[in-house]
């Protein structure tokens, strides 16, 4: 029998959890745990770890728990300190040590705000309202020591939020399914770029493609990691408006891409030396040569192979192909190019789609 995966919650729960206790302290009650009201009515009960009286206000230590999801803020300190300002119109949400702030359009909330994402702020303001009836004016500082460091592990980087993690949750309950919530980060990427005026986008599955298409000089700002979603993520912009796609990447991954397979983690799809046997057969080449590739245990292996029967054709072939089963995945609501490169960033092949968009954005193959 499965263990059942435990819940945990939010780092927007952690902090409408520390306005709330910070709000309790200075109505004169305190406790060990908080009780809030998750967005979507799950009732959460969130350990304390400090309450420390400052100057001008309280400060409270909540320690994230996100159960058995593998989330890397799991067990990191979110301090929130409320004080209340009687010359504001309600909650000033103020991004402190470790919280990035916004400077890119496209994102749920605009350039210049701390990157606290719209259910937290209503959980916060919710938090207000449970213990004063309203929401006060007041400042809200949020702090997570170990943000700079954790952000540096996300996409926050790329989405133009700086100097610290995002406050996110949209209901504040955290569930141990991280694939969904993985996949729905990486959205925005498409909301970022489309914001900063490129209807046509580079898509690259990993960090190879990334760092490749940046040395080709393909534009930073166009460009969205897909990860191992690539189908998702060309669903997702067909529906946002987005024109044109470039795949970019290594041949292993978007090989699997014109076999059809469009979530490509290798225990869901694989086949990526199949199809490269596949269209060398269908060029010619001698079933030695053939099952030479298929002995392979890695896509670079088989390249040699590839080149010794002088079957290097089959790339453009492939890319051909890739772009073709891509377009058709999203029936045709936007055209897609194709272009593979080894993992030394040596370009394999590119289909005529591909060639036009990238000399469109003014690349410099290498």
């Amino acid at each position: 029998m499965s263990k059942e995966l435990r819940g945990g919650y939010t780092t927007g729960a952690c902090v409408a959890a520390g306005v709330k206790a910070a709000a309790m302290f200075m109505q004169g009650s305190g406790s060990d745990y908080v009780e809030i009201i998750a967005l979507d009515g799950t009732k959460l009960n969130i350990p304390v770890k400090s309450i420390t009286p400052q100057e001008n206000g309280v400060q409270v230590e909540i320690i994230k728990d996100a159960g058995d999801d593998p989330d890397i803020t799991n067990g990191i300190s979110v301090l929130t300190t409320l004080s209340l300002e009687a010359s504001l119109n309600g909650a000033e949400l103020v991004a402190g040590d470790g919280v990035g702030t916004v400077t890119r359009a496209g994102l749920a909330v605009p350039p210049g705000e701390p990157a606290i994402n719209p259910g937290p702020r209503r959980l916060i303001n919710q938090s207000l309202e449970e213990v004063f009836g309203y929401v006060p004016g007041c400042k809200i500082r949020i702090d997570v020591p170990q943000g700079r460091e954790l952000a540096q592990k996300t996409l926050n980087p790329i989405l133009g939020v700086k100097n610290g993690i995002s406050i996110i949750g949209t209901t504040g309950v955290l569930k141990p399914m991280s694939e969904e919530a993985f996949k729905d980060s990486l959205v925005p990427q498409i909301s970022v770029a489309l914001a900063a005026g490129y209807k046509t986008q580079i898509f690259v599955p990993g960090k190879i493609g990334e760092r490749i298409a940046g040395e080709w000089g393909l534009p930073a700002e166009a460009m969205v990691q897909t990860s191992n979603f690539i189908g998702y993520m060309l669903e997702k912009a067909a529906d946002m408006g987005v024109n044109r796609v470039l795949l970019f990447g290594h041949i292993g991954k978007l090989a699997k891409v014109a076999a059809g397979v469009f979530h490509t983690h290798n225990r869901v799809g694989d086949g990526r030396l199949e199809v490269l046997a596949a269209y060398s057969a269908a060029a010619g080449m001698p079933s030695e040569g053939v099952q030479n590739i298929l002995d392979c245990m890695i896509t670079e292996e088989a390249l040699p192979i590839i080149e010794k029967y002088d079957k290097k054709a089959v790339y453009k072939v492939i890319a051909t192909r890739a772009s073709q089963r891509a377009e058709r995945f999203v029936f045709n609501k936007l055209t897609v190019g194709t272009v593979l490169v080894t993992l030394r960033g040596e370009p394999l092949g590119m289909d005529d789609s591909g060639r036009i968009i990238g000399e469109e954005l003014k690349w410099n193959i290498k």
